[in-house]
């Protein structure tokens, strides 16, 4: 494990939430190779909240990145594919997140450009799957 931080993981989602993503994956990964079938309950416990925090992590960059996809061109086939989920599925989380993105004002701006997402949604399966 890293000598910078604790040896021993945090016990609740919280505190493994303000961990850093890449080294969140890091102390998973090490917290995982460490575990044996003999591991009691605090060792299983300790597991979770890291495991929980990086699935959240990366449930938000997916939506980010499904926002991008079809900037450069995917269609919804392609997001679907790529993703492994339902177009139905895509387009819910992704204008989920459209929808808070494009409310959210940073410096007077939105942090999405609502002009893009309408342009997004303009585009065959994005605007036509609820």
């Amino acid at each position: 494990m890293n000598p910078t931080r604790p040896s021993k993981p945090p016990v609740r989602f919280a505190n493994a939430e303000e961990i850093d993503p890449f080294q969140l994956l890091l102390d998973l990964h090490d917290h995982a190779v460490a575990r044996t079938p003999e591991s009691g309950l605090a060792d299983v416990l300790a597991e979770l909240p890291l495991s929980a925090a990086m699935v959240s992590w990366c449930t938000r960059w997916q939506t980010s990145t499904i926002h991008t996809a079809p900037q450069a061109g995917a269609d919804l086939t392609d997001i679907a594919e790529a993703t492994g989920l339902d177009a139905s599925d895509v387009v819910r989380r992704w204008r989920r997140w459209a929808d808070v993105q494009t409310r959210l004002d940073i410096g007077g701006r939105p942090s999405v450009d609502p002009v893009r997402v309408r342009a997004i949604e303009r585009r065959p399966g994005l605007g036509v799957v609820r």
